[in-house]
């Protein structure tokens, strides 16, 4: 008899063959819960563990381990990832020419501690020298007037000048405004779309990002997947399991966007950039496991020491149960 889990994850083709059951997980009944915004999910399974499994914050699951306050155990599949440098909103007359010049501003950003805010400081910081500690940061909801889901977070180790937005306004109106000069996170003020003076700070970003993954090996995961740490200790195989299941998923969809009979998207210069993911990525932009994804992880351990998210780095390869391919 196969064990029952709950599993919570937004629909990516890289999942799609684990929701129609064209993979299936040995040994496993999995009830795959479509979920399409991520912070429900994460706040949901923080602070209610309502899932068996489920999609995560890389950020938060770290914070988590290293305060020796998480539930869960992850295995290294990670299903959103995102280069992070186009979504740097800032306000054209603010004074910001570079990114030197968000030293004094103040910034918005959905939550301090997500895994985008932490690899975007993470980048201002190493590669253009930004000084964090000279940034006030303004948190809050991007374009709506609330809160950015309703997160359970852990302390910071060190003290981080972080103001709550109680305007009643998003922080897309407070850039508008010019109440705020930048905005950072996962995703761009609705203002960008209608207020010239709002705009990106690389608009040459996707330039960037190719040099920057070309030089540094790092390709910024979002995510990971999650599992109830009291179904792991009982059922140890469902890690392996999983883990199997969810790259052969994500195989079967690579070779689906990469089938040239018709467009699987509708990005009209999806070829275009098939050749760029065989050419860049060796033909897979999303690998899974530690080994593929070391600089990556490594990276966002520096970040979050940095940032005063954790108090000291953790060896990467005690993040993952070690029972996974």
């Amino acid at each position: 008899m196969n064990l029952p889990l709950s599993f919570a994850c937004a629909l990516y083709d890289r999942m799609q063959p684990i929701y129609t059951g064209e993979v299936r997980p040995a040994g496993i009944d999995l009830n795959f819960i479509p979920i399409e915004k991520p912070r429900p999910i994460f706040d949901r399974m923080s602070g209610g563990r309502e899932f068996d499994v489920s999609e995560y914050s890389l950020s938060e699951f770290v914070q988590r381990f290293a305060n020796k306050q998480c539930p869960f155990v992850a295995i290294p599949v990670f299903p959103s990832r995102s280069f992070r440098h186009g979504f740097i909103a800032i306000h054209r007359k603010a004074g910001i020419a570079k990114p030197k010049d968000l030293e004094g501003k103040r910034v918005g950003v959905p939550l301090y501690t997500i895994t985008a805010a932490v690899f975007i400081r993470g980048l201002l910081q190493h590669e253009y020298g930004v000084d964090l500690s000279k940034v006030h940061w303004v948190q809050g909801a991007i374009n709506t007037a609330e809160s950015h889901g309703k997160p359970t977070v852990l302390p910071l180790v060190k003290p981080v000048p972080i103001e709550s937005n109680k305007s009643g306004k998003s922080l897309s109106d407070l850039i508008e405004a010019r109440q705020i000069d930048a905005t950072l996170g996962t995703s761009l003020p609705n203002a960008i779309r209608r207020n010239p003076d709002v705009g990106r700070l690389f608009p040459n970003f996707v330039e960037l990002e190719k040099d920057y993954y070309k030089r540094t090996g790092i390709f910024p995961i979002m995510h990971l997947i999650a599992i109830k740490k009291e179904i792991y200790e009982r059922y140890p195989f469902v890690a392996s399991s999983l883990y199997d299941a969810f790259a052969e998923s994500k195989k079967i969809a690579i070779e689906k966007m990469f089938s040239a009979r018709a467009l699987r998207y509708m990005t009209p210069w999806l070829m275009r950039d098939i050749d760029e993911i065989r050419e860049i990525f060796d033909g897979d932009p999303f690998p899974y496991g530690i080994e593929p994804n070391r600089k990556t992880l490594e990276a966002l351990m520096t970040y979050v020491v940095e940032q005063g998210i954790i108090a000291a780095p953790i060896p990467v390869d005690d993040l993952f149960v070690p029972t996974y391919g």
